[in-house]
């Protein structure tokens, strides 16, 4: 079976399954068994920055001081949900500070928009104004959603405060490195700060504009969607459900075309089952799978595979330097629990039958061979049943 891979797992299922070969038939069945069972069950714990990882942040400018930290926002002192057009809650806090200290709350987020935009000139302050601090309750790190003004021209942007994790350090690094656009971030010992990555949230694009789409749309998408999935499940970015990713519309000449992009990473290279890095499997994403499969043949989706597949080749060459340097210090971190470290490499080599993968002993182990058997393979959409 593992010669099929997951390429037969996106065909038109209902016009082909009368004549389908066995093997596609009792892939049927998995996927089927996948998307209706729960994939994450238990929340994934903080992991600390180590040393060798904090230098590697040092050298290419990802580490500040501390110049707020999380648990200063956390001090707030009241707050008011937060209701959609449809005045359905949205699972953000409005958040109020003690005006004893919100001035050198504000001042403090204004530093840290400087550094992360430019170079912590502070001439740029006095015409920046903090509209809101906003609070997630849902999900695992619970970040806080700052907003701030240019009070000369009222544009503005977010960005978001939450609790430094390792896990999701290196999400961004990879994400940063191999995937089409490049991700801002700035993380010391106690807090990390991550530009805002404009988009449609996932859900939401699925529930009110995906229905209206022209078919050519629906087309594009479905091809956005099979490139999304391969990359994720290639640097193994776990949790990838519809709210944890956006959809961006870029209007190109007289059409509108998308594009998926992740936006949270703390699922990085955790989890022990295989089908937690395949977008596909979440139930979640099924009105995805569903434009896959109606709207792309099983020949499309091997090219876009490749297509794909032969991008993050090229940008790991690009990169090569400083991937090596970052999989070389995450082969010794600690970043999950030795039995999700058994199960998965134990499930990555039934898809490849690559005797390497059994030998690994950490999650950066896995991610190393994971992306040299990419670099090695990925002409031969036959070979890499990785993916």
């Amino acid at each position: 079976m593992a010669q099929f891979g997951s390429v037969h797992a996106w065909g038109a299922w209902g016009r082909r399954f009368k004549s389908c070969h066995p093997d596609f038939i009792c892939l049927l069945y998995i996927y089927l068994m996948e998307i209706n069972k729960k994939l994450i069950s238990k929340k994934k714990p903080f992991f600390s920055i180590s040393k060798k990882l904090k230098d590697f942040l040092k050298t290419h400018d990802r580490w500040i001081e501390n110049v707020i930290s999380y648990d200063d926002l956390s001090r707030f002192s009241d707050s008011i949900n937060l209701l959609d057009k449809k005045d359905k809650d949205t699972l953000w806090k409005r958040l109020i500070f003690n005006e004893s200290e919100r001035q050198e709350i504000d001042n403090n987020l204004k530093i840290i928009y400087t550094l992360l935009h430019s170079d912590g000139n502070p001439s740029s302050i006095p015409y920046l104004t903090i509209d809101s601090v906003d609070y997630c309750t849902f999900g695992n790190s619970k970040p806080f959603r700052v907003k701030i003004r240019n009070i000369v021209n009222d544009n503005f942007t977010y960005f978001y405060v939450k609790r430094t994790d390792a896990s999701r350090v290196y999400g961004i690094e990879f994400e940063h490195m191999l995937s089409p656009r490049h991700l801002n971030f700035l993380v010391n010992d106690s807090s990390l700060i991550e530009e805002h990555i404009a988009g449609i949230p996932g859900d939401i694009f699925i529930k009110d504009y995906l229905p209206k789409c022209s078919e050519i749309q629906k087309a594009q998408i479905a091809k956005e969607y099979v490139k999304f999935n391969e990359r994720c499940m290639i640097r193994l970015l776990g949790d990838m459900r519809s709210y944890n990713y956006v959809v961006i519309p870029i209007h190109d000449f007289d059409q509108v075309i998308y594009k998926i992009r992740a936006i949270d990473f703390d699922q990085q290279s955790f989890e022990g089952k295989f089908s937690v890095y395949r977008p596909q499997f979440f139930k979640e994403n099924k009105p995805m799978m569903d434009l896959v499969r109606a709207k792309l043949k099983t020949d499309s989706i091997n090219q876009y595979k490749i297509e794909e597949r032969s991008t993050i080749s090229r940008r790991l060459i690009i990169s090569e330097k400083r991937m090596k340097l970052l999989i070389g210090i995450m082969k010794k971190d600690t970043l999950s629990i030795n039995d999700n470290v058994v199960s998965l490499r134990n499930e990555i080599f039934k898809f490849t039958n690559e005797n390497l993968f059994l030998k690994c002993e950490s999650m950066g182990d896995l991610m190393e061979i994971t992306l040299k058997y990419l670099k090695k393979n990925y002409q031969n959409v036959s070979l890499i049943d990785l993916i």
